[in-house]
């Protein structure tokens, strides 16, 4: 049996739908699984077992359906569920069957903070929409599988950082799901431990911030706080590497934290304009969630904005870093 998985992004979302890939090949008989999505994409499943063929979404549609259709799939199932892979389905013209994004209840809790949204994980929304294939849930949760040309030797470290730390992931696709910097600041003196800070090339700065103020420090304040900032100079399987071999993750509610669950690292997930409830918190590993449940105006989005619709921000500025990290 032929089957299509699409999920076009982004990094967290597409990695919280490797246990439906994961099942589909391991429970089915002669199951040959093929999944589309964009190609910057592509690094997720460059090792990943489970996947025999990769479809990339570049610069036509169409280019994309004429590929889709040569395979003959016998069936298709669709993770994303936009306008886009609604075309995809009707053009290729065979039996598909998709997940519920629960816009509607997403939309009455940002706007009138009415909560209809169902305690069930995204995951296993996404493995429901193949149920009907025979397939269930084997509960080994994500997967995330790193090219050895990207594992991060121990010796490439600073020595303060060779005998353990934590990851710290402080980007985010917007600017109210992140902490602002004091408080990234404030949160590191908490941890006072060896903190590798993790995020894209637009994070370095922010980093460079953090490691700078800890500097000047010196021993007059968490003098335990050890910060290396490694924002934009690794690509994405190299930051998974290093976020494999962390003792604790630190992370807003992006990508990094859904792959800091695939390696079953502890979570401490830090949540501003966005919740938990939305069925995205960390999947099948301990985690424990940061977030200000005290105001009114949260969730304001089921996404994020560039800066507090309301201008005070009190999501992240007045969440308490309410967290105990063993004793080394």
């Amino acid at each position: 049996m032929k089957i299509l998985i699409i999920r076009f992004s982004s990094i967290g979302d597409i990695v919280l739908t490797t246990p439906v890939i994961r099942v589909l090949k391991t429970q089915l008989d002669s199951a040959e699984i093929h999944y589309a999505t964009k190609k910057q994409f592509s690094s997720i499943f460059q090792e990943n077992p489970y996947i025999d063929k990769m479809h990339y979404l570049q610069d036509s549609l169409p280019d994309l359906v004429r590929e889709l259709r040569q395979e003959n799939f016998d069936y298709i199932i669709d993770l994303h569920n936009n306008l886009r892979t609604r075309i995809i389905k009707l053009l290729l013209g065979v039996q598909s069957s998709g997940f519920d994004k629960l816009n509607f209840q997403k939309w009455l809790m940002v706007n009138l903070k009415v909560n209809k949204l169902p305690s069930v994980h995204i995951v296993d929304r996404y493995l429901d929409a193949a149920k009907s294939l025979g397939i269930k849930n084997d509960s080994l949760g994500l997967d995330y599988f790193i090219p050895e040309k990207d594992e991060i030797p121990q010796d490439w470290l600073p020595e303060s950082h060779r005998s353990g730390y934590v990851v710290y992931a402080i980007g985010g696709q917007h600017a109210t799901k992140k902490l602002p910097l004091n408080r990234m600041i404030e949160l590191c003196a908490k941890i006072k431990r060896p903190i590798i800070l993790l995020g894209g090339k637009e994070d370095a700065a922010t980093g460079d911030a953090i490691k700078l103020y800890f500097e000047k420090q010196g021993v007059s304040l968490a003098v335990q706080t050890m910060i290396y900032n490694a924002c934009g100079t690794c690509n994405l399987n190299q930051s998974a590497s290093i976020v494999k071999n962390a003792t604790h993750v630190f992370t807003h509610d992006t990508g990094l934290m859904h792959i800091a669950a695939a390696f079953k690292r502890e979570v401490i997930s830090i949540w501003g304009n966005t919740i938990p409830d939305f069925g995205m918190y960390p999947y099948r590993t301990k985690f424990t969630v940061l977030e200000n449940n005290h105001i009114g105006c949260r969730p304001c989005s089921k996404i994020g904005y560039a800066q507090c619709p309301k201008g005070h921000f009190d999501c992240m500025n007045k969440i308490v870093f309410d967290f105990e990290l063993p004793n080394q």
